[in-house]
């Protein structure tokens, strides 16, 4: 399996954000420290697209990251991605209609935390990616979700079906 990764920044990526200025402190958080960690025996590539809290990710940014998931020669596509609008975007790539299998992943702790999500979220998304076929999904917190039955529950913190 040959993986790309896109990575947009967020929660997962260590990132913490000051709301008042929308600045962010970038820290020493890495996925690929991850995946070395992890002793993956696939290949792979990471590729920054852009690093944003995605509460600011704009519909410029959201094409900017389908121009990247066209021109990737890999159809095993891993985007990392804040959760505040994960479903937006997830939603977005799957109305492309991309003949690849897109899974978008993130943490609701920030990655440099002890007790992060992260390192779960990034095994379980890049373990489905094997099996899905191609679509958009979202994987959090051991489910995977399509992209056109997905929200978030501010309440609960956590994805969960719309349709349910």
């Amino acid at each position: 399996m040959m993986l790309h990764i896109l990575t947009t920044g967020g929660t997962i990526e260590g990132l913490d954000y000051n709301e008042k200025d929308r600045g962010r402190e970038k820290s020493n958080f890495s996925i690929k420290a991850f995946l070395e960690a992890a002793n993956v025996s696939f290949q792979y590539n990471i590729e920054e697209v852009f690093t944003l809290d995605s509460r600011f990710i704009s519909q410029e940014h959201r094409e900017s990251l389908a121009n990247k998931i066209r021109a990737v020669d890999s159809d095993k596509i891993l985007i990392t991605h804040g959760t505040y609008t994960m479903e937006d975007t997830a939603k977005y790539i799957g109305n492309l209609k991309f003949n690849k299998t897109i899974v978008l992943t993130g943490s609701f702790i920030l990655g440099t935390s002890a007790k992060t999500d992260a390192p779960f979220n990034l095994g379980f998304a890049i373990s489905s990616l094997q099996f899905l076929k191609p679509d958009v999904y979202v994987a959090m917190n051991g489910e995977v979700f399509h992209w056109g039955n997905v929200t978030k529950n501010l309440e609960t913190n956590k994805f969960e079906y719309k349709n349910e």
